[in-house]
């Protein structure tokens, strides 16, 4: 499936660089809210090193991805809550 990553939340799993970055991440949650209340539309890890502590987790936004280098396994309960949560949260358009 292709995906307009503006629009539509990409499947766990999916591999992404961003702009300006040299190392891929893998989606691994979506719209995670700050303390400060900001709404970021991804958390990822490193890849292919995967999750080693929290702190090293990144949290970024669609518009800040350059390239999907792979997308993430998706089945139809998967696409459902994705539509879901793109209808009532949508995607930040906040950098």
């Amino acid at each position: 499936m292709n995906y307009n990553i503006e629009k539509d939340f990409l499947p766990l799993g999916s591999v992404v660089l961003l702009k300006n970055a040299k190392k891929s991440l893998v989606v691994i949650g979506y719209s995670i809210v700050t303390e400060d209340g900001k709404v970021w539309d991804y958390l990822g890890c490193a890849y292919p090193i995967g999750v080693v502590s929290t702190e090293s987790n990144l949290l970024f936004n669609a518009k800040q991805i350059d390239k999907v280098i792979f997308e993430g396994y998706s089945d139809e309960e998967g696409d459902k809550f994705r539509k879901k949560i793109s209808l009532e949260i949508g995607m930040s358009k906040d950098e």
